[in-house]
């Protein structure tokens, strides 16, 4: 998982997720996790808490509310949102043999409503953006979203959009990565749901969820992001901070158009390059990631991205620092669409997760493993600490990140022929089931 919007996991490297069926009720207990007090054991930690104190604040208000009026809250610094970390290395995301299906029958069922898009032209021009009113029409659309972290041992927390009433709901891909729980609050109706990823695209960080169950949710009103222009007055709104309640406002104005970044995981040195990007003056925190930028006619023009520890944008972190950038929404909501209309590409994964059971880093020729996941697809199959990774179905594998690549076109259940090369050299092929594990 890019590491925007949790706490520090300790240093090291270490393998993400579990393999759900795929693994003996011996080696998981009964949360679904490693019993053996290793590498892989889980410590337990508490129900996310707000600033890790308290139960984080369910909103009690019903929509529509004309009168409200959001309270002033300060935004603060970055706070780190681990809850517990388990004594593990941390590895190249992308090498961990988490792969996202491409296609497949274990894929989550969304309700394959697309009546989401643009909903018209702003209104007269402003030149003030009014902020409590604004955020009055806005707020009742956004959710917070709660991740679970599997055999890190910690908990994340970010932003989601709603886009329509049957529970769509669109996000930065990085909120949800590595995850094996989701639960996303309304701010409209104060009602939590467990919610699944429907299909994301990592390199444009976009994903969207499906919360089990809902109907009747407040939806956000979509602008145009294509008449967005310098100078503009912005609001970004968000659960700054991962403290949940009611989403935190941050004013400002558009200061550049057409950005690109590069987000890099300081923890695998992986990168995406993130293009087209509208920047702005804001305050956009950890937490506000996957919220909405809107403009003076509370239509959503942006998806917030931020940065926290673990994560840098263009070698910083963003949270804090007063400024921030957004994905346009008309480049998100057209990822959406593909998304939710099962449009699987090279780009935009449907589903679940495969996953073999190793974490690695780049080695020499290839993806050289750090760790094998005990009694997991990858040992049983007799892969070890040292041996290089160097393709898979005989697709060529020459980095950590290739590996990821590579697997993005398989799914839990696919037999797959590992190419290695071990420590002491010697080429080998071994067949590797792979299973379930979590948002990739």
């Amino acid at each position: 998982m890019s590491e925007y919007d949790r706490g520090p996991q300790g240093g090291g490297e270490y393998p993400y997720g579990y393999g759900q069926g795929g693994y003996s009720s011996e080696y998981y207990g009964r949360n679904g996790y490693p019993q053996d007090q290793g590498y892989y054991a889980q410590q337990p930690y508490e129900q996310p808490r707000d600033q890790w104190g308290r139960p984080y604040p369910q909103p009690t208000y019903a929509y529509p509310q004309p009168a409200y009026q959001p309270p002033p809250r300060r935004r603060h610094p970055l706070r780190a949102l681990t809850v517990a970390v388990v004594a593990i290395a941390l590895a190249v995301v992308a090498g961990l043999g988490i792969g996202h299906l491409i296609s497949g029958p274990n894929a989550p069922t969304a309700g394959g409503n697309q009546n989401f898009g643009f909903s018209g032209p702003p209104q007269a021009a402003k030149t003030v953006l009014d902020v409590d009113a604004v955020s009055a029409k806005v707020n009742p659309a956004i959710v917070n979203i709660n991740t679970e972290l599997g055999l890190q041992g910690a908990a994340a927390a970010g932003t989601g959009i709603v886009l329509t009433a049957d529970g769509e709901v669109l996000t930065n891909n990085h909120v949800v990565a590595g995850a094996t729980s989701i639960k996303v609050t309304s701010i409209g109706t104060g009602d939590t749901y467990q919610a699944e990823v429907v299909g994301y695209d990592r390199t444009e960080d976009i994903a969207v969820l499906q919360l089990r169950g809902a109907s009747g949710l407040p939806t956000a009103s979509l602008g145009d992001s294509s008449t967005v222009q310098v100078g503009d007055q912005i609001l970004g709104l968000g659960n700054a901070g991962g403290r949940g309640g009611d989403p935190v406002p941050a004013p400002g104005t558009v200061t550049a158009l057409g950005q690109s970044i590069t987000a890099s995981d300081e923890s695998s040195g992986s990168s995406e390059q993130l293009t087209g990007l509208i920047q702005v003056r804001a305050n956009i925190e950890s937490g506000d990631s996957g919220g909405p930028l809107v403009n003076a006619d509370a239509q959503v023009i942006g998806v917030d991205t931020a940065a926290s520890t673990g994560y840098q944008l263009n070698g910083r972190r963003s949270g804090g620092t007063g400024q921030g950038f957004a994905i346009p929404i008309n480049q998100a909501v057209d990822i959406a669409h593909k998304i939710v209309g099962g449009q699987a590409s090279d780009k935009i994964h449907i589903g679940k997760t495969a996953f073999i059971g190793v974490s690695v880093t780049d080695g020499q020729g290839g993806a050289k493993v750090r760790e094998v996941v005990q009694r997991g697809p990858a040992q049983k199959a007799g892969l070890a600490a040292g041996d290089v990774i160097t393709a898979i179905d005989g697709k060529p594998v020459d980095s950590a990140t290739t590996l990821t690549n590579v697997m993005d076109t398989h799914h839990p259940g696919d037999q797959l022929t590992v190419t290695v090369t071990g420590a002491a050299g010697g080429q080998r092929q071994l067949s590797v089931k792979a299973v379930e594990g979590p948002v990739g």
